[in-house]
């Protein structure tokens, strides 16, 4: 299990992102300063530093020059210029991440990192500040310009494309419901661009890392000493949010207190910081996603009602990949273009033989499984082509399910899937979830829908 460092002095930014971190299994340890973060390297062996560019003892870069060599660091910053960039990989760091990040960005830099060459080699290789500007800035445009070149051309996506285009430009609270992996977020950010409000921020939050102590936190912001761990004042996410677009990700995931507090929230237009009792007027868009049936959380009275009919003005389902006949070829050269872009490879296609194992498995992980297959593929290709064998053993050798997959229905398909993850991990629910690309709540969620008896 890889061993992370995370110095980082916002605690509940911290928090999350070690439970997220840590649900996707890694072995994490959060240090609120540099000096302390110091230590934590002298008493252990991580095989990873995620620091925040700007801590109250130190500048983070002083933390990547001091390592240079010896760990990968990926280094945050809430400051997204090309300068920062330059400066931080100059000075050894991996990669860096601007805030606000998502999960998925982020475990796409982290698998870069934990697989990628020694640091101090990457730095043999640049040549001038420029280079790296030109580097960064070629990087950023791509992954900026996410479905903007796509052609798609099944008949789900081009549903979806009508109906998107009929939504965004309106204000309209919108539920986004799909499989992990569909691209929920991605839609998301495509309906904010679309609308009048995308000049102004597009804040992400993923409601299911957050610890229920610290959701009205992350929603409504805190000031300094209001309560333990509060070494700052922090902006929530609707203040951040004012005037544009406020996504929750797994919306499903929230307590019955933070849905009330969630509701309230979107009922007055108005919020409070933690601790403060000063108003503050928002004008935020909500989207919202789900991979859960929150019609049947409503039923069980686990979810609000009427918060899922202020959420659900409008629903998109976005279709898995494997009803989406026809865009595989699209979005596969499309992630080797990213990958090509993002590792600074040349890999042109690939092999006949790939082709094949990409329309016969059924990529449970969707989109996402998609893009990280293609990433891994590329960082290990050293031809103009990805082989069969830069490929992960399960698609090399994916598992055959004990009945005809053409006359089960998506229900009697999924559940032997997560039994066959389940078997194939010794139910060992954790990693039977990591092999299944959901997160170990969706897999929990997923046997207790279907009554499995494991």
């Amino acid at each position: 299990m890889p061993k992370i460092l995370i110095i980082e002095d916002d605690t509940s930014f911290a928090q999350m992102l070690q439970k997220f971190l840590g649900r996707n299994g890694f072995d994490v340890v959060v240090s609120q300063t540099g000096l302390d973060g110091e230590k934590q390297l002298k008493d252990a062996v991580f095989q990873l530093v995620i620091t925040d560019l700007r801590l109250p003892d130190y500048d983070g870069i002083q933390l990547v020059s001091k390592l240079k060599g010896k760990v990968p660091v990926i280094v945050m910053t809430g400051y997204a210029e090309v300068a920062t960039a330059v400066k931080a990989m100059k000075m050894g760091a991996y990669d860096y991440i601007s805030k606000p990040f998502t999960p998925d960005q982020m475990l796409a830099v982290i698998d870069g990192a934990l697989h990628s060459a020694p640091v101090i080699s990457k730095k043999v290789n640049i040549k001038s500040d420029q280079n790296i500007a030109n580097r960064k800035a070629e990087v950023e445009e791509v992954l900026k310009n996410t479905n903007r070149d796509l052609v798609l051309a099944s008949d789900a996506a081009q549903k979806l494309e009508e109906y998107l285009s009929l939504v965004a430009p309106t204000d309209m609270s919108v539920l986004i419901i799909g499989e992990s992996g569909t691209g929920k977020e991605v839609t998301a950010k495509a309906i904010h661009q679309k609308s009048s409000r995308h000049e102004k921020e597009f804040i992400a939050l993923d409601c299911g890392a957050i610890p229920k102590e610290l959701a009205a936190s992350e929603f409504f912001g805190h000031l300094k000493g209001s309560f333990t761990g509060a070494v700052a004042d922090k902006v929530g996410s609707f203040e951040a949010a004012n005037g544009g677009t406020l996504f929750l990700d797994e919306v499903g995931n929230l307590s019955y207190e933070n849905q009330i507090q969630l509701l309230r929230a979107l009922q007055e237009r108005k919020i409070k910081r933690i601790g403060s009792n000063t108003e503050i007027l928002v004008d935020v868009r909500i989207l919202s996603a789900t991979n859960e049936d929150l019609k049947s959380a409503v039923e069980k009275g686990t979810f609000r009602e009427d918060l899922y009919h202020r959420l659900n003005e409008f629903s998109l389902q976005i279709p898995s990949l494997r009803d989406r006949h026809g865009d595989l070829p699209v979005l596969a050269n499309y992630f080797l273009e990213k990958s090509n872009a993002k590792l600074g490879k040349a890999v042109v296609g690939f092999s006949d033989e790939v082709w094949d194992v990409f329309k016969a498995y059924r990529w449970p992980g969707n989109i996402r499984e998609l893009q990280n297959v293609i990433q891994r593929a590329v960082l290990l290709t050293t031809s103009d082509k990805v082989e069969i064998q830069v490929l992960p053993s399960d698609l090399q050798k994916p598992a055959k399910l004990p009945i005809d997959q053409g006359n089960i229905s998506k229900a009697d398909f999924e559940k032997e899937q997560i039994l066959n993850a389940l078997k194939r991990t010794n139910y060992n629910k954790s990693k039977a979830a990591k092999l299944l690309q959901v997160t170990r709540k969706t897999l929990y969620n997923r046997i207790n829908y279907y009554d499995l008896d494991v």
